[in-house]
């Protein structure tokens, strides 16, 4: 069952009624060199909508050739039932890299407004010691945990063999839900010594707050980009219980982009709840970009 469009509006409308912050958050505006420190992740999140076959060899066009040097070492899902991944070692950051392929703009809208989905606990043989309060999208939950293991496996192999430093989660619409899981995931899987970086791309809301806490808590070096009106970011609705954690850029207009400090925010105009206060207020097409002159998606992968 789907929600009408008229119905839509009203639950967002309520949204913004019981879901207001209850502290003033700040805003601040990113210089054109800070703007431009994203692209290289831009690249991998375009690049993991490329088929395994052209990110096996490094052959995926614009995206790779923005990154050269890149090795990727594992490839994997199908782009339907699992999402397309990639898994390797950035020699110029010695990191290893984690990138999840998203889905198709309007199925993800459409998946994100039916009403049969519901807010789980994490599955403690994957978070250990998780507390029960935590809860997150089953539908991301299962998506995450068909993948986690195996994609575990290999970056512990990496850091073993390169001795990297640093694991970096990347991924755009739902491949940034799926990066968001992975970076708790990991902070706690991995030793302390290994610093976990996270940057999404017009991420959906993950978790309860509960969860928002946890990523605040256990990963602070986490950025959510999200463009001009793209409204994937404002579902679920925080009355169904969801919320962000920190870390929301939002690009404005091109070349103009605000840092939004706290989780949702929505007391300054330039930050996303207030830009796209209902859906019907969003434009889907945002979604795919640019960001700052980088197009994510299937069709951008040439």
């Amino acid at each position: 069952m789907r929600f009408s469009s008229a119905l839509l509006y009203v639950l967002s409308a309520v949204t913004a009624a019981l879901a207001a912050p209850t502290e003033k958050r700040s805003v601040t505006a990113l210089s054109s060199s800070q703007l431009a420190s994203y692209a290289p992740f831009t690249q991998f999140a375009r690049a993991a909508y490329c088929p395994s076959t052209k990110i096996t060899n490094w052959k995926c066009g614009q995206a790779c050739d923005a990154l050269p040097g890149f090795q990727p070492t594992l490839t994997g899902g199908d782009g339907g039932a699992v999402q397309l991944f990639f898994v390797g070692y950035w020699p110029q950051q010695n990191s290893v890299v984690v990138a999840h392929e998203g889905t198709d703009p309007l199925q993800l809208e459409s998946d994100l407004t039916d009403i049969n989905f519901f807010l789980d606990n994490l599955d403690t043989a994957l978070f250990p010691g998780m507390k029960s309060d935590v809860q997150v999208h089953n539908g991301f939950a299962a998506a995450h945990a068909k993948t986690a293991n195996t994609i575990l496996t290999e970056v512990k192999r990496l850091i073993s063999q390169k001795g990297a430093k640093q694991v970096i989660v990347i991924g755009h619409s739902l491949g940034g839900a799926l990066a968001e899981l992975d970076s708790l995931f990991f902070t706690m899987q991995l030793p302390s010594s290994i610093h976990i970086k996270a940057v999404t791309y017009g991420t959906p809301r993950v978790g309860n707050p509960a969860f928002a806490s946890m990523i605040d808590s256990k990963v602070p070096d986490f950025v959510r980009i999200n463009n001009e009106k793209d409204l994937i970011p404002i579902v679920p609705g925080r009355f169904l219980g969801f919320q962000h954690p920190h870390g929301e850029i939002h690009i404005v207009s091109p070349g103009n982009a605000v840092a939004c400090s706290g989780d949702d925010d929505a007391d300054d105009a330039q930050c996303t709840i207030k830009t796209v206060p209902n859906i019907l207020e969003g434009n889907i097409l945002d979604h795919l970009g640019p960001y700052e002159g980088i197009s994510i998606g299937t069709i951008f992968c040439y």
